[in-house]
């Protein structure tokens, strides 16, 4: 049950029970039934939960922007607070219904932030980033439920591979930005670089599967109530992950 999402590459993700789950708390066991355990509705609820709050988030340093104040610090404090969230949850699954939440509103700090910036620029925009995203999600999960794609672990292989090494080379792409004059192709407009826009949004997309395939596992191994927090987070992330590729491939095509 891998996915390029650290959540569900966490060893959470990979127990599976016929019985009613497990825990040990102060060196004793804690049995948790099957009503008190992961579900897939639980964990669209939480998704649509954590979404409310990223758009409460993102108002924010909309609203900021549109008065005329700046909201550079806000914007990429959230930043780092989302990802300290999100690295503190991989690693303690139990966390995610109280580190959840936050990390949405934090997230929407930035995502509002960088939003309003590409706005301003790029009328109109957002909205299409936006609907493209939804339409995205849409698509990928009719495609998932009807079973026209399955997630395989050849799938699953591919598409980790190649998100490791999108993640890669935008990490020394920026590295490089910082110490040197370089420019990275894919920073223009060129056919290029709206290319290779495009290869990461379907890559993103790929995700999406795995994503709804962990979920649907997670639920069917009765994992812990807590995990559908976790789920919805990592989708969450994903979510975000497409929307902001969204931005960045229209404004390459509005650049004149």
């Amino acid at each position: 049950m891998n996915s390029k999402n650290p959540f569900f590459k966490n060893k959470a993700f990979n127990s599976v029970t016929d019985t009613p789950y497990e825990e040990i708390h102060d060196n004793h066991s804690v049995v948790i039934d099957y009503n008190n355990t992961m579900t897939v509705s639980g964990t669209i609820n939480k998704s649509f939960t954590l979404l409310l709050l990223l758009v409460a988030g993102a108002s924010i340093t909309w609203y900021m922007v549109a008065t005329g104040n700046n909201p550079i610090f806000l914007t990429i404090g959230g930043a780092i607070v989302g990802l300290i969230l999100v690295v503190i949850t991989a690693f303690k699954p139990q966390s995610a219904p109280y580190l959840a939440p936050g990390y949405a509103i934090f997230e929407g700090l930035f995502i509002g932030g960088i939003s309003a910036i590409f706005e301003m620029k790029f009328p109109d925009i957002v909205i299409q980033a936006v609907g493209a995203t939804f339409v995205t999600f849409m698509v990928c999960l009719a495609l998932y439920k009807f079973q026209i794609v399955k997630v395989t672990e050849q799938f699953r292989s591919v598409v980790i591979a190649s998100t490791l090494a999108i993640a890669t080379f935008y990490l020394i792409s920026w590295l490089l930005t910082l110490f040197t004059s370089f420019q990275p192709f894919h920073y223009g407009n060129s056919l290029m670089s709206i290319g290779f826009s495009v290869f990461v949004i379907i890559i993103a997309a790929m995700n999406l599967f795995l994503d709804f395939d962990n979920i649907e596992k997670g639920a069917q191994s009765r994992l812990p109530k807590y995990m559908e927090w976790f789920g919805a987070m990592g989708l969450m992330i994903t979510l975000v992950w497409l929307y902001v590729e969204f931005l960045r491939l229209l404004s390459k095509l509005n650049r004149k």
